[in-house]
């Protein structure tokens, strides 16, 4: 038996995203954002409400970094999304992070967090908050890299959002290989 819970939002994992931007005076500036994706190859989308000082800085800097909230920063992570740079126009360096700017975009790098999406707007729709962005790259800090190059997950550590519980979790450990696994049933 299922039970309904009518339309919403749910489903797993919901990355947490954490999106920087520079302020109009070039002050670094981060906000959390649960609803996001990649939705083409080189290409991010979320759901950003117009009212959010990143969403304002997005939109006259036309570039912005996507980084993923890892296990280590929940804390810090979590400040992001409840207060408003709109009332609180330093809160990246009061949630203790440190930032770098972006080589290839107008947007700065949080240091702590060691994965980022760094992008150039493609388009904003204020009505939906439907936000799309260009991935011009990625980049990963060299403490989270396996012996191969690759980003190990079990050093990056990242969370994801619990959207029935309100809660963060850690993503687990390998269990199955993609794209060859399911060769056995052909």
């Amino acid at each position: 038996m299922r039970k309904n819970f009518g339309a919403k939002p749910y489903l797993y994992p919901q990355p947490v995203l954490i999106v920087a931007t520079y302020g109009e005076d070039g002050t670094p500036d981060a906000m959390n954002a649960a609803w996001g994706g990649i939705s083409d190859t080189t290409e991010i989308g979320m759901c950003l409400s117009k009212g959010h000082k990143t969403v304002k800085n997005i939109l006259a800097r036309g570039a912005f970094t996507v980084s993923m909230a890892d296990e280590a920063h929940v804390t810090e992570c979590d400040y992001l999304g409840l207060v408003s740079a709109n009332d609180v126009p330093d809160k990246l360096a009061r949630a203790g992070f440190h930032t770098t700017k972006s080589e290839l975009v107008d947007a700065p790098l949080i240091d702590e967090l060691p994965l980022s999406l760094e992008c150039r707007l493609l388009s904003y729709d204020p009505a939906t908050g439907h936000l799309f962005g260009e991935i011009v790259n990625v980049s990963a800090d060299e403490r989270i890299l396996n012996e191969a190059g690759k980003v190990d997950p079990e050093k990056l550590c990242p969370i994801t959002f619990d959207p029935f519980n309100n809660a963060y979790l850690k993503l687990g450990e390998k269990v199955g290989n993609a794209f060859k696994d399911g060769s056995q049933l052909k």
